[in-house]
C-alpha cells in the first residue's frame, strides 16, 4: 500500500496523546492525512502532533475529555468550522478498571463507561453526522459514488470474551463492538464505513494508568505490577495495531482481531463459547 495513500484526507483521533492514538494518528499522517489530535492531556496530543508533523502535513492538537458530552459537541462543531468535516475518525479513548464486579463503585462504572462507550457514542455520533450531511449535500453520480468518511472504534479482544478480572472493562469493549456493528449497517447506505479494531496485549500505558479495585493496596499494586510486567513481556507494539486500523480502513472491514490472542478469542467465542466462559473464572491473584 502506498505511503501516499490518504493525501488530502482529515483525520479525528481521540485519545491521541499516547499508545494506540499516537500510533495511529502518526500513521495516518505517514500517508498523508491531516491529523487533528484529541486526548485530555493537552500536552501529549501536542507532542502527537509535533510527531506527525515530521511524517506528513501535521494538525491540530486539542483537549477533549470524550465522556463529557458538551465538550464533544463544541469539539466537533469546531472541527468542521476551523477544518471541515473529517474523513477518518478514530475513536480511540479508554481506560481500564481491574477487579472484582463487587467492587466496583458506582463511580468506578462512571467513569469507565463514560470514557470507552459514551466516549465512542459521542464520536460515531457527531461525526457520523456530519458524514451523513455531507454525503446528502453532494450530487448523486452513479458512476463515481461519494465517499462518505470511515469510523473507526477501537475496542479489544476484551470484547470476545468475559473474564471475572475486567467486568467493567469487558462490558464496555463488547458495547462498542455491537454499536460498530449496528452503525456499520445504518450508515453503508451513505458509503461510511464503520470498523470495531479489537487488539489483544499491547504496548501501551493502560495497565499503567488503569484503576485496580478488591483487596488491600499491596494486593493492588501486585496485581498491577504483574499486568504491565505481562504487557512488556508481549512486546507488541502499538505500530502494530495502528497498521492494522490503516489497513481496515482502506479495505472497509467490519472486524479486526489484533493479534494471536485477539484472533484466538474470536475464534473461540464463536467456536466454542462454553471455552471461554470456563477462562473467565480464572482468577488474578
Amino acid at each position: 500500500m502506498p505511503l501516499a495513500h490518504f493525501d488530502g484526507a482529515l483525520a479525528v483521533v481521540t485519545g491521541a496523546g499516547s499508545g494506540f492514538g499516537r500510533a495511529i494518528a502518526l500513521a495516518l499522517a505517514e500517508r498523508g492525512a491531516t491529523v487533528l489530535a484529541a486526548d485530555i492531556d493537552l500536552p501529549s496530543a501536542e507532542r502527537t502532533v509535533t510527531l506527525a508533523k515530521t511524517l506528513g502535513p501535521g494538525g491540530g492538537a486539542y483537549e477533549v475529555d470524550v465522556a463529557d458530552a458538551a465538550a464533544m459537541e463544541a469539539f466537533a462543531a469546531e472541527v468542521r468550522q476551523a477544518h471541515r468535516v473529517p474523513d477518518i475518525v478514530v475513536n480511540n479513548a479508554g481506560i481500564a478498571v481491574s477487579g472484582p464486579f463487587l467492587d466496583h463503585g458506582v463511580e468506578d462504572w462512571n467513569r469507565i463507561l463514560g470514557v470507552n462507550l459514551w466516549g465512542v457514542i459521542h464520536g460515531s455520533r457527531l461525526f457520523g453526522k456530519q458524514m451523513v450531511e455531507r454525503v446528502n449535500a453532494l450530487p448523486n453520480k452513479p458512476d463515481k459514488p461519494n465517499f462518505g468518511g470511515h469510523i473507526v472504534n477501537i475496542a479489544s479482544a476484551a470484547a470476545f470474551a468475559p473474564t471475572r478480572s475486567l467486568p467493567a472493562y469487558c462490558t464496555t469493549k463488547a458495547g462498542v463492538l455491537m454499536l460498530s456493528e449496528c452503525l456499520r449497517a445504518e450508515l453503508a447506505s451513505s458509503r461510511i464505513g464503520v470498523t470495531a479494531v479489537c487488539p489483544g496485549f499491547a504496548s501501551t500505558n493502560i495497565v499503567k494508568n488503569g484503576t485496580f479495585v478488591g483487596g488491600d493496596a499491596a494486593h493492588r499494586e501486585r496485581v498491577r505490577a504483574r499486568g504491565e510486567k505481562a504487557i512488556r513481556l508481549r512486546r507488541y507494539p502499538a505500530e502494530k495495531v495502528a497498521e492494522r486500523v490503516v489497513d481496515a480502513i482502506v479495505k472497509n472491514k467490519a472486524v479486526v482481531p489484533v493479534n494471536f490472542e485477539g484472533h484466538l478469542l474470536h475464534a473461540l467465542s464463536r467456536i466454542s463459547p462454553a471455552s471461554t466462559r470456563l477462562l473467565a473464572r480464572i482468577p488474578v491473584q
